[in-house]
C-alpha cells in the first residue's frame, strides 16, 4: 500500500527529474503556505509559498508582450515546438504527477501529457496559418482585407480535472498568436503547474525567448480574482463551474475585457433501439466512469429506448460490476479516487436526492477502499422515473442517471432539457437518428458524437458547449480567433476618392 510520505518522496523525484523546484516537500505549515495534497491517500504531500503579487507578474506580461508581439508568427512557433519536444522527453515523469495529484489513472495521466504534445503539434503548424481574408469592395481603385493581430495578456485560469492539458490548449494557441500568458491553476493541483512551468522555462531557453511570455501564479482564490479584474489583461480564459463563470463574467465584462468560459456540462448520450450494445456499453461505461466522472465531458445521462432499457441496464450492471477500483499508480486500476472529501459529498448527496425523487440506484452507490485513505466509490447507475432536478444538475462525480423515451423526438427534447450544453451523442445504426441528431433539430450541445460517449475530445476540434457551459472554444479549428483581434483595412490605390454606399461630399 503506497503512504503519503511515499507519495511525497516520489513527487520531489519527479518534480526534480522535470527541473522544477521540489522544495515544497520540506516546507512546514507556517499559516502562509497553500497545501498540496494527493487524492489516492487523502494526506499532505507539502506546503506552497504564494507566488509574487499577481500585478507584479502581468507588469512583466505586459512587458514582455511588447516584444513578443512583434515576433514573426512561425517564429513564435519555435518555442511550441521545443515544448512539445520537452513534453515528450517528460511525459511520464509529468504522466506519473498528474495521476499523484489528481488521482487520474497511469494512462489518463499519460493521455493528458499526450494532449498537450498533440497541441504543441497543432500550434506549430497554425503558426504559418493565421490567414485573413481578402474581401471584394464596391469602390473601384481599393483593396479591402482582414488582418488578425496580438490580442494582450491572456489570464489562464484552470481546475483541477485538467491540470495540465487545458493550460496547454490555450497557452500554445496564445503564445503563437502573439499573446503573453499568465496562469492560475487550481488550488488542488499546483505541483503539475511547477512541473509545466519548469519545462515550458526549459523550452524558453532552447528558443532563445523571454521565458516571462508565459508566467506561473500560485495562490488561493484572490489571485484568480486579481487576473479577472486587472483592466491589462485583455482575454479571461476560465475552466471552471457554472457558479464560478457566473462570478468572472460580469467583472470582466464591467472593464470590456473578453471572456472565454468552460464551464459545466451534464452530458447525456441517447441509445436508440437499433444500438448496437456491445460498442453502447464500452462507449457508456468510459465516459461514465473515466476520471471517477470528474470530467466535464463525463457521462451524466443515459436515455435509452424502452424496448432495450431494461437489457441495457443488466449490461451496464454486469460491466460496473467489474470495474477495478482502487490506487490510480496501479496499473490494472480503471476508477481512482474522488479528488477530496467535498466531492464525496457531493456523490453521496446527488445520490439521496435521486432516491427521494424515486430513483432507485441498480449499480453501485457505495464508498470503498476506505483503508486507502481517500475518497473511493463504486461508479452509480440510477433507474430514474424522468428527469428530476437532480438530474439537470451537474454532480463531478461517477453517476449515471437513466431513462426511458419511445420516440426520438421525446428522447431529442429530454437530451436538451437541461441548462448545460456541452457534449453530446447517440449511439445508432440508423442513418437517419444520426443526421437528426446531428442537424440543428437535433443536440444544442457544442459537442455531438454518433456511436462514441460525450468523453474524450481530440485536440483538431474547437472544444467548448453553449448555454451555462459558457460559450467559449478552445483547441484545434479556429478557436485561435478567441486569442486575436482582427482588424479591417482599406487601401485605395487609386487617384480618385469614392465613397461607400455613393455618399457624395465635397
Amino acid at each position: 500500500m503506497t503512504s503519503t510520505s511515499d507519495l511525497t518522496t516520489r513527487t520531489a523525484e519527479l518534480l526534480t527529474a522535470m527541473g522544477a523546484d521540489a522544495s515544497f516537500a520540506a516546507a512546514t505549515p507556517d499559516g502562509a503556505g497553500l497545501v498540496t495534497s494527493s487524492p489516492i491517500t487523502g494526506g499532505t504531500l507539502g506546503y506552497l509559498q504564494p507566488s509574487a503579487d499577481p500585478s507584479t507578474v502581468v507588469d512583466d506580461a505586459v512587458a514582455a508582450f511588447r516584444t513578443w508581439s512583434t515576433v514573426p508568427a512561425p517564429v513564435r512557433g519555435g518555442v511550441v515546438r521545443e515544448l512539445g519536444e520537452l513534453l515528450r522527453e517528460h511525459k511520464d515523469a509529468l504522466g506519473e504527477l498528474v495521476s499523484i495529484e489528481a488521482g487520474k489513472i497511469v494512462s489518463e495521466g499519460r493521455g493528458e501529457v499526450q494532449e498537450m504534445i498533440d497541441i504543441c503539434d497543432f500550434g506549430v503548424g497554425l503558426s504559418r496559418q493565421l490567414y485573413g481574408n481578402t474581401i471584394a469592395t464596391e469602390r473601384p481603385g481599393h483593396r479591402m482585407m482582414e488582418q488578425w493581430h496580438p490580442l494582450g495578456v491572456v489570464a489562464v485560469i484552470t481546475a483541477f480535472n485538467f491540470p495540465v492539458a487545458v493550460w496547454s490548449w490555450n497557452t500554445v494557441l496564445a503564445l503563437v498568436a502573439g499573446d503573453t500568458v499568465v496562469w492560475k491553476p487550481s488550488e488542488k493541483t499546483p505541483l503539475t503547474a511547477v512541473a509545466v512551468q519548469a519545462i515550458f522555462e526549459q523550452a524558453a531557453d532552447r528558443a532563445g525567448v523571454d521565458p516571462k511570455i508565459a508566467q506561473l501564479i500560485i495562490g488561493e482564490r484572490d489571485a484568480g480574482e486579481a487576473l479577472v479584474d486587472d483592466p491589462r489583461v485583455a482575454l479571461v480564459s476560465a475552466t471552471g463551474s457554472t457558479r464560478m463563470g457566473r462570478e468572472v463574467a460580469p467583472r470582466v465584462a464591467q472593464r470590456f475585457g473578453r471572456v472565454l468560459l468552460e464551464l459545466g456540462g451534464n452530458n447525456a448520450a441517447i441509445v436508440s433501439p437499433t444500438a448496437d450494445l456491445d460498442l453502447t456499453v464500452r462507449g457508456i461505461v468510459f465516459s461514465a466512469a473515466g476520471t471517477a466522472g470528474q470530467r466535464c465531458t463525463s457521462l451524466r445521462r443515459v436515455i435509452a429506448h424502452e424496448s432495450i432499457v431494461d437489457t441495457l441496464v443488466d449490461r451496464l450492471s454486469s460491466a460496473y460490476a467489474t470495474l477495478p477500483i482502487g490506487s490510480p499508480l496501479e496499473t490494472t486500476t480503471l476508477v481512482g479516487p474522488l479528488i477530496d472529501e467535498a466531492a464525496y459529498d457531493g456523490y453521496v448527496s446527488a445520490l439521496e436526492q435521486a432516491a427521494r425523487d424515486g430513483g432507485k440506484v441498480v449499480a453501485g452507490g457505495e464508498r470503498v477502499a476506505e483503508e486507502l485513505g481517500g475518497y473511493y466509490v463504486q461508479p452509480a447507475i440510477v433507474v430514474m422515473p424522468g428527469q428530476t432536478e437532480i438530474v439537470k444538475h451537474e454532480t463531478f462525480a461517477p453517476i449515471i442517471y437513466l431513462m426511458s423515451y419511445s420516440d426520438l423526438d421525446e428522447a431529442i427534447a429530454l437530451h436538451n432539457d437541461v441548462p448545460q450544453g456541452l457534449s453530446s451523442s447517440i449511439f445508432t445504426t440508423d442513418l437517419r437518428e444520426a443526421e437528426r441528431f446531428l442537424s440543428a433539430a437535433g443536440s444544442d450541445c457544442g459537442i455531438a458524437n454518433v456511436n462514441i460517449g460525450p468523453s474524450g475530445a481530440e485536440i483538431g476540434g474547437a472544444f467548448g458547449g453553449e448555454k451555462e457551459t459558457g460559450g467559449g472554444r478552445e483547441s484545434g479549428s479556429d478557436a485561435w480567433k478567441s486569442y486575436m483581434r482582427r482588424s479591417t483595412n482599406t487601401v485605395n490605390y487609386s487617384s480618385e476618392l469614392p465613397l461607400a454606399q455613393g455618399v457624395e461630399f465635397l
